[in-house]
């Protein structure tokens, strides 16, 4: 199994609908492992930042009004990017998993920009 990040928008009546994964675009934000792994560790955690480690207990779902915030949090776990690597134990080599979580971090970084733009929020399941 593995996660994925899709853009929802809320229709009129506050019904929540996942849009197509647009052409040319990926949906995937990691493994299933990576909830604990990566995106709720230790290093995450320790980064003061409170949507990516709810993955470890739950799914995450990012309302459209916080979107803003959830690209900071993207912003900061990119700027920690070596740390969190060093801090998390790499399934394959490190050059591995360092590209790998830069490759999901930016697919999830994608959906929320496009989430934004149409006014959406964010959901990783």
């Amino acid at each position: 199994m593995s996660l994925s990040v899709d853009v929802f928008v809320v229709g009129p009546h506050g019904e929540r609908h996942i849009q197509d994964v647009p052409e040319g675009y990926s949906d995937s934000a990691g493994f299933e492992s990576w909830r604990t792994r990566v995106w709720g560790s230790a290093v995450v955690r320790s980064l003061g930042v409170c949507f990516f480690p709810v993955l470890a207990e739950a799914d995450l779902q990012v309302e459209p009004e916080q979107v803003p915030e959830f690209l900071r949090e993207c912003l900061l776990l990119r700027e920690n990017l070596e740390r969190i690597v060093a801090e998390t134990e790499p399934v394959r080599s490190v050059e591995t998993h360092r590209d790998a979580i830069l490759d999901r971090l930016t697919i999830i970084e994608d959906a929320a920009g496009r989430a934004g733009m149409m006014g959406g929020g964010l959901l990783i399941w």
